[in-house]
């Protein structure tokens, strides 16, 4: 029994051989932890307080609101989470280096290797979902770039389609969401909204009903938000003027193509057919000079076009 235990030892035991002390690894993960996670409350704390008494741009009636302005800002606010999780993975690591080279492991002298490894488990749980932060974080950050990215080439291609048209106006908030863009001119009002998707080889859309179909891929989309949002802006138009303007619906897949629409409520374009809206128009439509004025100044004050 003697020569079996000497020939197959104990793995803690052997552990040492491989450079792995228990409570030096526990005492230097702990200071490390502890000086992260003030490290990382610190920064959050900052950024919040940053953002709370952030003041307003200089020159700000001169300032008109961009294209996908919002996905901006949301890109800004994911970028600096990243770098606040990124910062503090450098910092644990210089940290338990540095604890490790001061011999911390005199925090746990006298505990047990039982309760030093479930001390190890916790951490490795607060690594995993510090790692799941971050994967999240990068997805998050793909899927606006993409909405940034669209919103961005229809924004483009509608200030070069408004000439003698309309004027444009980006990010416009109603009491049930955000229109991505809207044109208001003589002819009427349209309230464009885009629906990004990575469009792949020949991709191509169909709008039945109140549900966008993305072929291939069997993806769906519903446009019913898009509907209250072009109801919600008509009401508010409606208490402005006294009576009703219409608001007419055109949704912007950009990169597929539009086989098929179904429906009059809304109009389907990509990039390339965007132009369309241009003829998309009824008599009953058509704007009063004063209305006009009456909208323009609304709409100005709300985005600072």
């Amino acid at each position: 029994m003697d020569a079996t235990a000497a020939r197959y030892p104990n793995w803690w035991e052997t552990a040492g051989d491989f450079g792995m002390d228990i409570e030096s690894f526990s005492g230097a993960a702990t200071v490390a932890t502890a000086s992260t996670i003030v490290f990382a409350v610190t920064m959050k704390s900052w950024q919040f307080i940053a953002r709370r008494f952030s003041t307003s741009p200089h020159f700000a009636d001169g300032i008109n609101r961009e294209a996908a302005q919002r996905f901006r800002d949301e890109l800004d606010r994911i970028t600096a989470s990243q770098w606040t999780y990124l910062s503090a993975a450098l910092v644990f690591v210089l940290l338990f280096v540095s604890a490790h080279a001061l011999r911390a492991e005199r925090i746990y002298s006298g505990y047990t290797d039982r309760q030093l490894y479930l001390l190890i488990g916790l951490l490795a749980v607060l690594a995993g979902l510090t790692v799941k932060r971050l994967i999240e974080n990068q997805l998050s950050r793909l899927h606006v770039e993409l909405l940034r990215d669209a919103n961005i080439a229809i924004g483009h291609h509608l200030q070069r389609i408004a000439t003698d048209f309309g004027r444009v106006y980006h990010d416009v908030e109603t009491s049930a969401g955000v229109i991505d863009h809207l044109v208001v001119g003589a002819n009427g009002v349209y309230a464009i909204n885009v629906f990004a998707e990575r469009p792949p080889k020949h991709g191509h859309v169909v709008l039945d009903n109140n549900v966008l179909h993305f072929e291939p891929g069997n993806k769906t989309r519903s446009v019913v938000a898009t509907g209250k949002c072009t109801a919600a802006l008509e009401r508010e138009f409606r208490r402005l003027l006294d009576h009703r303007v219409r608001v007419r619906s055109v949704i912007a897949v950009p990169g597929w193509e539009v086989h098929e629409q179904a429906g009059e409520e809304h109009l389907v374009v990509n990039n390339r057919s965007l132009p369309m809206l241009r003829g998309w128009k009824d008599q009953a439509d058509y704007l009063m000079n004063e209305d006009l004025e009456s909208l323009h100044g609304m709409l100005g004050a709300a985005t600072g076009a």
